[in-house]
């Protein structure tokens, strides 16, 4: 049996940072799909669509029998004064994780659809739309000073999420930043889904970051919608609308080598299964059952 926990997380149901006038279902209904669905644990979606005092998350989490994982923290990290603000945001939510469950993560991630070229042309980065080597600096700097006040203040580790329509998307922008900053301080969350749509192979990155990978998003990427978005010049919301990250099993990643890498790297963290979706598309709670069934015949 594999010693990996298997977990889902509310952007599976439409729970997204980005701001849309659709409203997402409840967390209750959320929690209630996703443990029916087989799944441990769950990440903890926007702040405030989950209660965010420790008594009553907990009693939701109990009542669903599921751990708390992760939260994602999105901070436009090129700039100071986003990252002073982060850094209060980022603490808040570990102090909060750190009341309810064990060993919680913050996935930080840049302010991922705010800048306008990044978020038109996600899929198709090219090395002369990114950052200055200056800029880099800054915004490692940033990511540490983050990942330093959440563990000073709450014992929680960070990692970071590099992410499509954000300034860090590509393999190497990645390579960039994990160059950039200490490898103890900051992990890497790969997500299979953002890296395949931003470039690379999921399964070299497994080999080539090895340990500093201390959380992982599974999320399939649809080679012929992919090919579309570039086709028809779609961003990077267009494409989430149109299906990008279809049900695991039906894409371009190849779950089974990736899992069985993970185990030959002796991985004992989460694997989190995303898909995201926007808010009223497609059916979350028959994605996810077919997802976790997909999931036990790779062992998982």
């Amino acid at each position: 049996m594999s010693a990996i926990e298997i977990g889902n997380a509310p952007c599976s149901w439409g729970v997204l940072e980005f701001d849309h006038t659709a409203e997402p279902m409840g967390y209750a209904q959320v929690l209630d799909e996703l443990a029916s669905a087989g799944f441990r644990g769950t990440e903890l979606g926007d702040w405030g669509f989950m209660p965010t005092t420790p008594d009553a998350l907990s009693e939701a989490l109990e009542s669903h029998d599921l751990q708390m994982i992760a939260a994602f923290v999105p901070v436009a990290l090129a700039d100071p004064q986003a990252v002073r603000a982060g850094i209060e945001v980022a603490t808040r939510t570990a102090r909060l994780l750190a009341e309810v469950g064990p060993a919680p993560l913050i996935v930080l991630s840049d302010d991922n659809g705010t800048v306008a070229e990044r978020t038109r042309c996600a899929g198709r980065i090219t090395k002369e739309a990114g950052l200055d080597a200056s800029t880099w600096d800054r915004y490692a700097a940033g990511a540490e000073d983050i990942a330093r006040a959440v563990l000073d203040e709450s014992g929680a580790r960070t990692v970071f999420h590099h992410h499509c329509a954000g300034w860090v998307e590509t393999p190497e922008e990645t390579l960039a930043l994990m160059e950039r900053t200490d490898p103890d301080l900051l992990g890497l969350c790969l997500d299979t889904g953002h890296w395949t749509f931003g470039g690379g192979n999921p399964l070299a990155a497994l080999e080539r970051f090895g340990e500093r990978i201390w959380h992982v998003h599974f999320k399939d990427c649809h080679p012929e919608i992919a090919q579309i978005t570039q086709e028809q010049d779609l961003d990077y919301f267009q494409a989430v609308q149109a299906g990008l990250f279809c049900e695991l099993g039906e894409g371009a990643v190849d779950f089974n080598a990736i899992t069985q890498q993970l185990m030959r790297q002796d991985y004992s963290g989460w694997i989190v299964v995303e898909q995201d979706v926007l808010p009223g598309m497609g059916s979350p709670l028959e994605s996810a059952v077919r997802n976790r069934r997909f999931l036990e015949e790779l062992g998982l």
